[in-house]
């Protein structure tokens, strides 16, 4: 793979109302469940998972004891109005986290593309947001595209358009904004492997860990290490210039738990209007080995560069350039 100028053929393989994979050769890089058989109290929704590296290692953690809900990557809302579509139970202020009747789901609708050509592959899907009541919230059409970038990193660019649809204002929150301090989780969550609890958290600022939690940029990256191989494998996530609240804060754990997620609603909510459109782009870099600080920093420049490649996706499925 490395030294060579050519784009990497990838493949899709649909496992028909379930999931796609799409993988390089004979190896699988991620998993995209579209109609998951998750229980209610989790608020289903589509996931990514396992997501591996270029040499096979697993970047992506699966319904962790700890939290249920977490599901490799997966774009996550725990307050849209007075629904959670994140799972679990909802922070209520002057009663912490408190189990509702309010666990939505974002319910499969229809493929809009399944392909693979020139060095790239593309999903795009349609999902309804419903209530736990059975209403409709949201209209989605996202769009994934994943491209191996050489030897050893591939990347994932998301793109989401999310239409209200339930005839009144959604106030987009997250936990922070209903009075929890510094708790501003909601987006795109990735939740790493167990063995990457304690490993390293890099933004333009520098390296760290829990202590960069809430701090704005326009990427953040997680390099870890697995159990058995010990080899180390690292995840950057890049933020869009173009998304409500650019640049972002950030939810990221290492003590505990690994997890990065730019969080458009940190400690600021956004109201949708009935009817309104709203639109979010990223990039998720996979990449295997730990590149250092000025190597990993050479990975978000490459990942930037990858969604500035990507064109956009609209409200109503087609794709604008």
């Amino acid at each position: 793979m490395a030294g060579s100028d050519r784009p990497m053929n990838l493949h899709v393989d649909h496992a028909l109302g379930r999931d796609v994979t799409v993988s390089t050769g004979d190896r699988p890089l991620f998993t995209y469940t579209y109609r998951p058989d998750t229980v209610r109290l989790e608020s289903p929704k589509p996931y990514l998972h396992p997501i591996r590296t270029l040499a096979g290692d697993v970047v992506s953690l699966f319904r962790p004891h700890d939290h249920v809900w977490h599901k490799g990557i997966a774009w996550s809302l725990p307050h849209v109005g007075e629904h959670n579509f994140w799972g679990g139970p909802t922070y209520v202020h002057g009663s912490f986290y408190v189990q509702l009747d309010n666990n939505g789901s974002a319910v499969h609708r229809e493929m809009t593309d399944l392909s693979a050509a020139a060095g790239r592959a593309d999903i795009g899907h349609r999902l309804d947001w419903i209530s736990q009541d059975g209403e409709a919230v949201i209209d989605e059409h996202r769009a994934l595209t994943a491209t191996v970038l050489d030897g050893t990193s591939w990347v994932l660019t998301f793109q989401t358009a999310m239409t209200n649809v339930s005839g009144a204002t959604l106030d987009i929150g997250s936990p922070t904004t209903k009075g929890r301090d510094n708790a501003g989780y909601g987006g795109l969550f990735w939740r790493g492997p167990r063995s990457f609890t304690g490993g390293t958290v890099q933004s333009p600022a520098g390296t760290g860990a829990d202590d960069l939690r809430g701090s704005r940029a326009d990427w953040f990256a997680f390099r870890g290490r697995h159990d058995e191989t010990g080899r180390a494998s690292t995840i950057v996530m890049v933020d869009d210039a173009g998304n409500p609240h650019h640049p972002p804060q950030w939810f990221t754990r290492s003590e505990e738990f690994a997890c990065l997620c730019p969080a458009p609603f940190f400690s600021e909510e956004l109201a949708l209007d009935a009817g309104q459109t709203v639109t979010f782009r990223y990039a998720v870099l996979v990449a295997s080995g730990d590149h250092g600080d000025d190597g990993t920093t050479a990975l978000a420049d490459q990942a930037r560069s990858a969604l500035a490649r990507t064109r956009t996706v609209s409200a109503v499925g087609s794709v604008a350039a």
